[in-house]
């Protein structure tokens, strides 16, 4: 296995990333919101629902890379300057995808998190750009990828700089077809044993289903993750795109409930062991 310099354990101090208030890392971090950003309207709805429910931070694409050109591609500039007065009205720091290297500076101005998705996860001359970015950034682990070629992605965005990268796990393509992905929640604790970098769980990708995303939500809490990414929409059945797996904000909210509960036994736990 090859060694990863800058991203592997190997002594080092397991790193904190800070994000306007929020420490991803410690703890359990929630971010929550739309899967693409559709009006004013709908995005404020549900950034307000998502912070009622105690969520820390909110995600919402402005740029939809889409398996069909026809589908949904987002709204672009105005989907990010929607987000950033969706953080004014919340207080909620923004996690945002970027899909090229030219928009990189740019969506600089308006997010917190850079997130690089699945399909660009071994995209070099884009994890280099966020590498230079004063940003932080998530990495959501391909769908085809190893364990090991997740990790060699962030040594890309760290050796250019950049000591700020958080791990997703996002599920991978497997033979199973009910859902959407493999969920791995295996990799939370193996990126642990490998890697100082902070790691969450995204189980909506992960599942694709909505009845399965609390129970997988609970099981990254238990595992160890630092944190979960869900979406969730003020009406599912109106969502542009993936409304099959989107949380209706009473369905997040009761789901938070039981992860805080769970995240606070989990904590009790650890101080005793």
């Amino acid at each position: 296995m090859t060694e990863c310099k800058l991203a592997s354990l190997n002594g080092a101090e397991r790193t904190v990333v800070q994000v306007a208030g929020v420490s991803i890392g410690v703890g359990f971090t929630v971010i929550a919101g739309p899967c693409g950003v559709e009006s004013e309207d709908q995005l404020l709805e549900t950034a307000i629902a998502v912070k009622a429910a105690g969520a820390d931070m909110l995600r919402g694409g402005a740029f939809k890379p889409r398996t069909s050109p026809y589908a949904f591609q987002g709204l672009g500039l105005k989907g990010l300057k929607l987000l950033e007065k969706a953080r004014s009205v919340t207080g909620l720091p923004v996690v945002t995808e970027v899909i090229d290297t030219r928009d990189v500076t740019w969506v600089c101005e308006y997010a917190d998190v850079l997130q690089v998705g699945a399909r660009n996860m071994q995209n070099f001359s884009l994890l280099k750009e966020v590498g230079r970015a004063a940003k932080p950034v998530l990495l959501k682990r391909g769908m085809h990828s190893t364990i090991q070629e997740w990790l060699n992605c962030a040594e890309y965005i760290l050796n250019e700089g950049n000591p700020d990268v958080i791990l997703c796990e996002r599920g991978i393509r497997t033979f199973e077809t009910y859902t959407r992905n493999t969920l791995d929640l295996s990799s939370i604790p193996a990126i642990k044993e490998l890697s100082h970098l902070p790691v969450i769980a995204d189980p909506t990708h992960g599942t694709g289903r909505v009845s399965l995303i609390p129970p997988m939500s609970m099981a990254a809490v238990a595992c160890g993750a630092h944190g979960i990414i869900v979406e969730v929409h003020r009406n599912p059945a109106e969502a542009l795109s993936d409304k099959e797996q989107a949380l209706t904000p009473a369905q997040f909210s009761t789901m938070m409930k039981k992860v805080r509960e769970l995240q606070g036994f989990m904590e009790g736990v650890e101080k005793t062991s």
